[in-house]
């Protein structure tokens, strides 16, 4: 069952609309890097599209009703969506599922240090990657600082074309025999993953200072973070400072088909959730878009998908409704649709071998859907069951959505997991779906603008039908 793909259909007009999706995708993805930056990019958007913040409704003891729309931010880096529908609460939502936070590093709480002359920046690897990627490239620092007294410092370091960009250096080929030799996994090892911060003495560092008294490039910078920022060495403590790529997300190819840039996974799923979302027109049932962290890390804690925020969320909303009592909770949670959205990894021709060609996902052949994810046995896998997969199929047919179904690689290649399984515990009929991704967890990953386009409108489609 080969798909078609969707370029060859394509008129003028819609390659326009699909130019001009992607690069508001494109300008999404580039301010926002972060779970902290994309929360406050989203927050912004449903205050421009008329949604109310529930927590202001809850705490003027407010009521919903159905057309009323609010979104609810969690610790600054999760956010709900709910566009409240005609029909009872109790009746189930339509759920958009995806997560904003990517594989990067992360500054530890004590970082800072002098070795040589070099002043750096330990850091802590967060999710999975391949650590040999992240060397020689240039790399900015975003994040907040927390000081004592409650103020918050926003750090962005390295995105603007006059901003410093930083770097975790690798030994030159000259002397590499050595590191050649090893296994990828362990050329490059993850404590020596620190970043490059600085290099250059305080000039008035006195000669008979004490050894302690000697580090002088990191007296330095912390004068510059003094003077530039009022942070002192303490303040690392209590910050949160991750490591990116440096730069803007750009058209790729000379046909600017495709889209390069940091952290697709999965913000290419949430930004079309999201768009989508906004122009959620009267559903009957409501729609609910969830945009979380810490999927990358399995889904833990207060932010991830395996904490009760969502839960929580939805009890508040049925309370705002008039509708209470923890058997309507259930119900409403059971009786739900949802799409994971997470991307999926495409099909490589460089790399065929890790590939079912029949069972993989490929660029420009639309939305992918994944029955079941996991390893191997389908270890960790919520398998979606063929009942569901026929609606859904039906949907995307009716609405003239390009769509392919895939696997993530060969069976005992490897395999991978999302937060679908999560959510089907309650009961509720879940499959994954999104985007096939090159290069997926590497700092610089791949898409094509013909499936972003085609997921945001299988999005669309799901909202309103399902």
């Amino acid at each position: 069952m080969i798909r078609e793909n969707a370029w060859k259909s394509y008129t003028k007009k819609q390659l326009g609309e699909v130019d001009a999706f992607a690069e508001g995708y494109i300008d999404f993805i580039s301010e926002g890097k972060t779970e902290r930056e994309c929360a406050k990019l989203i927050a912004e958007l449903c205050e421009k599209n008329g949604y109310k913040n529930l927590d202001t409704v809850i705490a003027k003891k407010g009521k919903l009703s159905a057309g009323d729309k609010v979104y609810r931010v969690w610790m600054n880096k999760t956010v709900a969506m709910f566009h409240i529908g005609s029909d009872p609460l109790e009746n189930g939502m339509n759920i958009l599922g995806a997560h904003i936070d990517s594989p990067r590093m992360d500054v530890k709480q004590n970082p800072l240090y002098e070795k040589d002359d070099f002043a750096y920046l330990d850091t802590h690897y967060y999710g999975g990657i391949k650590k040999y990627q992240w060397v020689a490239i240039p790399l900015a620092l975003h994040g907040v600082i927390v000081k004592k007294d409650g103020t918050t410092v926003d750090v962005c370091i390295g995105e603007d074309p006059k901003d410093p960009v930083f770097c975790v250096s690798d030994l030159l080929i000259h002397l590499a025999a050595e590191q050649m030799d090893k296994k990828a996994a362990k050329v490059i090892e993850g404590e020596k993953l620190d970043v490059i911060f600085g290099s250059q003495p305080l000039a008035e560092k006195a000669k008979n200072a004490t050894e302690k008294e000697k580090e002088a490039v990191k007296a330095n910078v912390l004068k510059l973070l003094a003077d530039t920022y009022g942070v002192e060495e303490e303040d690392f403590i209590s910050a949160e400072i991750e490591v990116v790529p440096a730069g803007r997300a750009r058209s790729c190819g000379i046909d600017r088909s495709m889209v390069m840039a940091y952290g697709q996974d999965d913000k290419v799923c949430a930004y079309t959730s999201l768009i989508a979302m906004l122009e959620v027109k009267k559903p009957k049932k409501t729609a609910c878009t969830l945009l979380t962290d810490k999927e990358e890390i399995g889904s833990v804690g207060a932010t991830g998908m395996q904490s009760k925020f969502f839960e929580n969320t939805v009890a508040e909303i049925l309370a705002a409704l008039g509708e209470k009592g923890e058997l309507t909770l259930r119900r409403c949670l059971a009786n739900s649709s949802m799409l994971s959205s997470d991307v999926n990894a495409a099909y490589d021709p460089l790399y065929a071998e890790a590939f079912s060609k029949d069972n993989a996902s490929y660029f420009g052949r639309g939305m992918v859907f994944c029955k079941f994810t996991g390893a191997r046995g389908k270890s960790g896998s919520n398998d979606a069951n063929a009942e569901y997969i026929a609606r859904i199929r039906k949907m995307m047919d009716d609405g003239k959505v390009f769509y392919q179904t895939a696997e993530l690689g060969k069976v005992d290649v490897g395999g991978g997991g999302t937060i679908a399984y999560i959510l089907s515990l309650y009961g509720m009929e879940v499959i994954d779906c999104g985007v096939a991704v090159l290069n997926m967890h590497a700092p610089w990953e791949i898409t094509s603008k013909a499936d972003i386009y085609e997921t945001y409108k299988g999005y669309k489609v799901f909202l309103k039908e399902a």
